[in-house]
């Protein structure tokens, strides 16, 4: 049970939300390989990668290692974000996102991300250049408005749906609440009564309890996963699975839980080289060894020991060494509690 963008059909309805710093190439593909209904680069900013900038060029790779490949870019002005799709569709992008909704101050700031939603004529001017610029379906993700006082998701989505944008999404936050409170999933059912296209549901969802909350509340026709997948790339998947049985995956064992965790790490080496790569990687190990110790593999204590071993070495081989001491733990662990 899919949704369609465009002449695409996703597998499922429980997406992996883009997140700076998270879903890369690696992080990307891991989900794609266990379940995840679509993954969504991290944003890219149009003109940086159009000119070519290396860090946004490496956030816009994964092209032939999932599909649809979709790439999200940032703006404020309409001639790069023409450009940038124009890039984005060169190198392989099967659809398009726009963001509207990263409330970073370095990106608000400069009058990308949130800050559009102040100004929904400019708003509309991007996502009418992009969209042009397109040959690829276009989506939008976007937040409830600036702040309380602004209100506007509904006008912007319906504005987006008659430029040609075809998916919304929306995280049921302002910008100005950041990650802060609770995501009000009922507010994002007046962007559902505003437009005919699919309509996508964001923020704090963890547990098919919270997937059934989301759909239920806001009317949106999927939802998308972002710090509930930190640790656990495995995890859109899962719940999509729960949600539409025979959709997505079963939960993987402990043991293949860190099977998964120890090939995400290897191809985090591969991408990154090994400097970056192992500074990197030690966030993803942190998220895992975190969830593991919320199942009770074991205890705080012993998740700090963890911690303080893997996240300090500074070589590949020393930290899939580690890895693999871990991955026998946790299996002895499993069996125990099973037992």
């Amino acid at each position: 049970m899919g949704i369609s963008i465009g002449g695409h059909e996703t597998r499922n309805r429980v997406f992996l939300a883009p997140m700076s710093g998270v879903t890369d190439e690696p992080f990307r593909v891991v989900a794609h390989e266990h379940g995840a209904g679509l993954v969504v680069s991290e944003m890219v900013a149009s003109n940086a990668l159009v000119q070519a900038r290396p860090d946004m060029v490496r956030r816009a790779t994964g092209a032939g290692r999932v599909f649809p490949f979709v790439l999200q870019l940032a703006g404020r002005e309409p001639e790069w974000m023409a450009r940038g799709a124009e890039l984005a569709q060169k190198i392989g992008a099967d659809i398009i996102d726009i963001n509207m909704g990263c409330p970073a101050r370095e990106v608000a700031g400069k009058l990308s991300g949130s800050a559009l939603m102040r100004d929904l004529d400019h708003a509309c001017s991007l996502i009418d250049a992009t969209v042009r610029a397109s040959s690829v379906p276009v989506t939008l993700k976007m937040r409830l408005g600036w702040d309380f006082d602004c209100l506007n998701a509904p006008e912007l989505a319906a504005r987006a749906e008659q430029l040609g944008v075809q998916m919304i999404t929306v995280h049921g936050r302002t910008r100005n609440q950041f990650y802060k409170g609770k995501a009000d999933w009922a507010a994002i059912r007046a962007v559902c009564e505003a437009i005919t296209i699919p309509l996508i549901a964001n923020g704090d969802g963890a547990s098919i309890d919270d997937v059934h909350a989301m759909l239920d509340a806001s009317g949106a026709d999927g939802v998308m996963i972002g710090r509930g997948a930190y640790g656990r790339p495995w995890w859109p998947g899962v719940l999509a699975n729960q949600l539409d049985p025979g959709c997505g995956i079963d939960e993987p064992s402990i043991e293949r839980q860190g099977a998964i965790v120890f090939n995400h790490y290897e191809r985090m080496i591969d991408h990154y080289g090994e400097r970056n790569g192992v500074r990197i990687a030690r966030k993803h190990i942190g998220w895992a060894l975190e969830r593991w110790q919320d199942k009770g593999l074991y205890d705080q204590a012993e998740t700090k020991r963890w911690r303080a071993r893997l996240l300090k070495l500074e070589t590949a081989d020393e930290v899939k060494s580690g890895l693999s001491e871990l991955r026998s733990q946790l299996s002895r662990a499993a069996e125990s509690l099973a037992a």
